[in-house]
């Protein structure tokens, strides 16, 4: 009898490996992103512009926050736009060198940096988008504007997790998108 169970296991455990398995592949959770829709921010401050119905904006409350200093939450992706603001004193050289300072700290983790100029001399708009690739960089998106004469406004644009911008490349592009619509509706209130 035991002769007899110890062959009907085998027979079950041979007929079981004919059968190959695959494993399952890590997967993400799928992300569904709305439409692109927009509000004016239209208040006291320098600066207007449109930005998404999806997105609250709240002052900044950081001990180093300087007067019209926003955040703009996208609660639904975990991010924030930061944004500030300064006003020029003949110093718009240092504000640019800075920029490109908290840009380049990114390199390390950055496979490229690709900058595009942006120019709206209707409005006196002028600034660079940097769009800073690679798996673990912190922040995926930056930009600075000014009318070169008085204003300058910074933007960075943080996830409030561990960054993986491979898997987040959807919603990094989407948010993107979001942004360039920001800078291209961005006014100064002079």
């Amino acid at each position: 009898m035991k002769h007899l169970l110890v062959v009907i296991i085998l027979v079950f455990l041979l007929a079981g490996c004919q059968s190959g398995y695959t494993p399952k592949p890590r997967g993400y959770f799928r992300i569904d992103l709305p439409e692109h829709e927009y509000q004016q921010f239209d208040t006291t401050f320098p600066f207007t512009f449109e930005y998404p119905i999806y997105a609250t904006i709240f002052p900044d409350t950081s001990g180093l926050a300087e007067p019209y200093w926003i955040n703009i939450s996208y609660p639904a992706y975990k991010a924030q736009l930061h944004i500030s603001y300064k006003v020029i004193h003949d110093n718009l050289n240092n504000y640019l060198e800075d920029s490109r300072t908290l840009v380049n700290k990114h390199i390390p983790k950055a496979n490229a940096i690709t900058q595009q100029q942006f120019l709206n001399p209707g409005f006196r708009v002028y600034g660079l988008t940097f769009a800073i690739k690679g798996t673990e960089a912190a922040s995926p998106y930056q930009f600075y504007l000014t009318d070169s004469l008085s204003t300058f406004v910074r933007g960075a644009l943080y996830f409030n997790i561990i960054p993986n911008n491979d898997s987040l490349a959807p919603v990094i592009e989407f948010l993107q998108q979001d942004i360039d619509h920001m800078i291209s509706t961005f006014r100064w209130n002079n």
